[in-house]
């Protein structure tokens, strides 16, 4: 069983900051910011997470950490707050694997006279007379009132909610030194024991044409992101590159309109998801969701298609090897061409096809995409909440019902009918129309469908 927690920073400086910028409150801001986050991972299909922790939720076992490492000699008291000594700790640099001395000599430390190293950190910091009330809480120590450092708050929700060694500890690679440098020495001092046994980071987004920063306005956040593309399609973008990798966006200068090029890339190429998807409701009856795919993978499974057996065998390899989504979602997209090619051959949208045959190649192998697209986090389906609930799909029916009278009427006409050819430009229209909002019609043998997108 897996018990995953992701610490919520409620109280920190960059918070303290932006509510003055926005004549606010910390926690007004970090309730609004807490909020979008939690929107944000429901559109990107990010589930299982089981506790949610702030910091303020904890500030009082901070402090006992905070006096505990005090006692052990790791922290020292000064009139402004509380430090860790870096030079206590003889393993610190070690995960970043920098040494002390080059760290002090090429890092923007913050210039404290107050502390015996330049590279000590604040466990907590003393409260200053322009601080909202909010954050200033009672503590302790010679400084008073005050709140605890970003590092702190971490080492005290995780090992509280996880215990004293975590299995894997995650986050992004900008966050390895110092944030988790520093949570890991405070962390070991305080415990005794291995902090973590696994440290994940992730890499981080750029541009092919240079730096993000928001000092030159080109960040992409991801509410942003989700107004052009959807969250399955920004989840497959962020996957197809291997999680300790750079994610690149491509070429993007902010002007209205524009949008990264990989991004929109990888927009239109979830698309041959979303239509597979469809073809799977056509072809059985069925939506793409409701495929009873396996749950627990098994090296020994047998497929009818041998196709099907060697990229199950090389999507789990993939998988196995640190997790290599990239070259999984690379197998995925071949598979589904591949099953697509089935129906294709086939014709299995035709109504008139009777081959059975085809049809359980074509079940087994779009079962065999639910079940990596399910272990990838990725649906195809549209939701039909994304659609008005019933309503759109009822006023699509209409539509598509008056634009096949038209048809109907059209082709009956004879030659010389004069209204021929304007009954024809009507149904032109309404797919010309329909396209301007988004909406793609496919006239088929079996009648016309619908889809959002391209």
């Amino acid at each position: 069983k897996v018990t995953w927690v992701v610490n919520i920073t409620d109280v920190d400086d960059k918070l303290i900051v932006r509510t003055r910028e926005l004549k606010t409150t910390v926690p007004a801001l970090a309730a609004q910011m807490t909020e979008d986050y939690f929107k944000c991972l429901k559109a990107l299909n990010v589930t299982g997470i089981d506790h949610f922790p702030r910091a303020t939720e904890h500030i009082g076992g901070m402090i006992e950490v905070i006096q505990k490492l005090e006692q052990k000699g790791y922290a020292y008291q000064v009139d402004d707050g509380v430090y860790f000594d870096v030079s206590k700790d003889t393993d610190y640099g070690a995960l970043s694997n920098r040494d002390p001395e080059q760290m002090e000599a090429g890092a923007r430390l913050e210039v404290n006279a107050r502390k015996r190293n330049p590279g000590d950190f604040a466990l907590w910091k003393g409260a200053k007379p322009d601080e909202p009330a909010e954050v200033q809480y009672e503590s302790p120590f010679q400084c008073g009132r005050g709140r605890p450092g970003w590092h702190i708050e971490c080492t005290c929700m995780a090992i509280k909610m996880l215990g004293d060694t975590l299995d894997i500890h995650g986050g992004g690679l900008d966050l390895q030194f110092p944030h988790h440098e520093n949570e890991l020495a405070q962390s070991e001092s305080w415990t005794g024991k291995q902090f973590a046994k696994v440290w994940m980071h992730n890499g981080l987004l750029k541009l092919r044409s240079g730096k993000m920063a928001g000092s030159l306005g080109n960040v992409l956040n991801v509410a942003d992101a989700l107004k052009v593309v959807s969250g399955g399609a920004l989840r497959y973008f962020m996957l197809n590159t291997h999680y300790r990798s750079p994610i690149d966006l491509g070429d993007w200068e902010p002007t209205p309109g524009s949008f990264p090029t990989n991004l929109t890339n990888a927009k239109a190429a979830f698309g041959t998801f979303t239509n597979f998807a469809e073809s799977v409701r056509r072809i059985t009856g069925s939506s793409f969701d409701q495929l009873a795919a396996p749950s627990v993978a098994t090296a020994d499974r047998a497929f009818a298609k041998t196709e099907y057996a060697d990229a199950y065998r090389r999507f789990r390899e993939y998988m196995d090897d640190d997790f290599n989504t990239g070259g999984a979602t690379g197998v995925l997209f071949e598979l589904v061409n591949r099953v697509n090619k089935v129906a294709h051959e086939a014709k299995l949208e035709d109504p008139a096809t009777n081959n059975a045959a085809a049809k359980a190649e074509f079940v087994e192998g779009a079962t065999l995409v639910k079940e990596m697209a399910s272990i990838l986090g990725l649906t195809f389906d549209v939701p039909q909440a994304d659609l008005g609930g019933g309503l759109v799909p009822g006023l699509m029916q209409l539509l598509l019902d008056l634009r096949s009278n038209l048809r109907t009427e059209a082709k009956a006409a004879a030659k010389d009918n004069p209204l021929k050819k304007s009954l024809f430009d009507q149904t032109d229209l309404i797919r010309k129309r329909l396209a301007e909002l988004g909406v793609t019609l496919e006239d088929r043998p079996g009648g016309t469908t619908w889809r959002v997108g391209s």
